[in-house]
């Protein structure tokens, strides 16, 4: 053993003994008054504890406990050194009980801050501020001073209209890469899949899908809708789809495209899916005589809602997957555009169907086009793909394709910005 008491905290055999004894003093606010044990001891910690406390413990003894005010006497008669004052010596002892006390205050004053937002009253935020209190993430919050007002002030001005994240992070939070990486960025996008009612996404397609959902743009290079079908005026992009239409070839749009190239569309009718097999199928079987066809590719993304503002009073034809996330995105889509209506989207299509398929999960929605539908799907508990609808839509689009001579429909037009 080491004559210098400032090296027993990594001497073998009170090493573990002292760290013990720091974990106690740190609870209870430095009393002498408790016992630490030591779980499997080594010979030497078995030899310090003898030293200690007198008393002979064999060899292979499961575990050894010894008093702590045991242990401030030894340390004081050999080394002149006090156990409190040892342990403070190599690293302050901290007061955890205070430290509680000043946590729970913080994150007390943390939610009194969210608890004035925009979204203080929903109960999507209610959920979320549960969540970063039961998983300790508001404690760490507290600890690492992050700035939650941020946070907050970041909710409340959402949703964007179509806005690049940095021009967004830099007119509501000064600061044009707040939301590109770090805590922060997480915090926000953590609410947001709470408000979206979807799991927090891991990165890639998802998390941009989450973004544009309430209007942040990541990448508008990225952002980008597939297009059957769709001819139009206006500059290069025009002339790519109105050719593609010609050819019955699907296109891929970007929102850098639609921006840069305002549109105008002129349509009898748009039919919408949210699975490209749908669109695949209708390239394959139709051609050129498909009506035209957007897929939103799952969570519509700002490039499909740029060029929907395109379209003027032309119907809207919109359909999702029989699941609670699909008959969201119908809902939310019959809110957002006055012409749209469902297509294929109610009981009469989803309970032939719902014999078999996955099973439902997430909170149920309501159906407000038709509201036994949400009836319907509690009741058999399966999700309807668009897939197993493949026939019963491709005649739907058959049948508009042969009306399309004598469809017509008003232009519509969306500015660069979005």
């Amino acid at each position: 053993m080491t004559n210098d008491p400032r090296r027993l905290v990594e001497d073998p055999g009170w090493r573990r003994l002292l760290a013990a004894a720091r974990r106690s003093l740190e609870r209870n606010g430095g009393r002498l008054d408790g016992s630490v044990s030591l779980p499997s001891p080594s010979d030497d910690e078995r030899l310090v504890v003898i030293g200690i406390t007198g008393v002979h413990r064999p060899a292979g003894t499961a575990r050894l406990s010894v008093r702590l005010a045991d242990v401030d006497g030894q340390l004081r008669a050999v080394h002149g050194v006090g156990l409190r004052d040892l342990l403070a010596a190599a690293t302050p002892l901290r007061d955890r009980a205070a430290d509680a006390k000043r946590d729970a205050v913080a994150r007390d004053a943390l939610l009194d801050l969210a608890g004035e937002g925009r979204y203080a009253a929903a109960g999507w935020y209610a959920r979320w501020l549960d969540g970063l209190r039961r998983d300790g993430t508001l404690t760490r919050v507290v600890r690492a001073g992050l700035p939650f007002r941020d946070v907050v002030r970041a909710l409340d001005a959402l949703p964007a209209a179509d806005e690049p994240i940095p021009v967004f992070a830099d007119r509501v939070l000064d600061d044009t890469k707040a939301l590109s990486e770090g805590p922060l960025r997480g915090l926000v996008l953590r609410a947001v899949a709470a408000w979206q009612q979807v799991p927090v996404p891991a990165g890639g397609e998802s998390e941009r899908a989450l973004w544009e959902s309430v209007g942040l743009v990541p990448d508008d290079l990225a952002s980008q809708v597939l297009v059957l079908n769709l001819p139009a005026d206006g500059g290069l992009l025009g002339r790519w789809l109105t050719e593609a239409a010609a050819a019955g070839e699907p296109v891929r749009v970007t929102l850098h495209q639609l921006r840069r190239f305002p549109l105008a569309v002129t349509a009898g009718e748009i039919f919408v899916c949210e699975n490209p097999a749908v669109l695949r199928t209708a390239t394959g079987a139709l051609g050129a005589q498909s009506p035209p066809l957007i897929c939103t590719e799952g969570v519509p993304s700002a490039a499909v809602h740029t060029l929907l503002r395109a379209v003027g009073d032309t119907v809207i034809r919109w359909r999702n997957d029989f699941d609670w996330t699909g008959v969201r995105l119908t809902a939310a889509a019959l809110d957002r555009y006055p012409t749209a209506v469902p297509w294929r989207m109610t009981t009469a299509e989803y309970a032939p169907a719902a014999g078999s398929g996955p099973a439902l999960i997430g909170a149920p929605a309501a159906t407000g086009w038709d509201p036994p539908l949400s009836a319907a799907m509690r009741q058999a508990g399966r999700a309807v793909m668009e897939e197993r609808l493949l026939a019963l839509l491709l005649d739907d689009l058959r049948a508009a394709g042969r009306r399309r001579p004598a469809a017509g429909g008003g232009p519509g037009s969306v500015s660069a910005a979005g």
